[in-house]
């Protein structure tokens, strides 16, 4: 987790959904990548950690992703879950132009040139 003070985080599953992901978003936001699972001990941090922030969870659209995002919706009842289409399957693998359309559609500030992309 970052130093420098962000007030939105964005929560992935894997490392190539981070990459993919940062590349799009035009403003400071914390990308935390869960890999897929998340230890007790490390949600403890997360939950001390994203107490005064905008939380956003964006996970792949299949099983492994849902069980993610139900435990997330009760850690953190307040987290704003943005959702890929379901024929994309995993953020890694949806279009550019879908993913800044979905971030944008959460006051998250992308670059202009992926929204073109459609």
């Amino acid at each position: 987790m970052n130093d420098s003070y962000v007030d939105k985080v964005l929560i992935v599953e894997g490392k190539s959904d981070k990459i993919k992901v940062k590349k799009i978003v035009k403003e400071p936001v914390e990308i935390i990548c869960t890999n897929g699972t998340i230890s007790f001990t490390k949600l403890d941090e997360l939950i001390e950690f994203l107490e005064d922030k905008d939380v956003y969870i964006l996970v792949d659209a299949d099983k492994a992703g849902e069980k993610l995002r139900k435990r997330f919706k009760r850690e953190f009842p307040d987290a704003e879950h943005l959702y890929i289409d379901r024929m994309y399957r995993e953020v890694a693998t949806a279009p550019v132009h879908h993913l800044a359309t979905v971030l944008l559609g959460a006051n998250i500030d992308v670059h202009s040139e992926y929204l073109e992309m459609g």
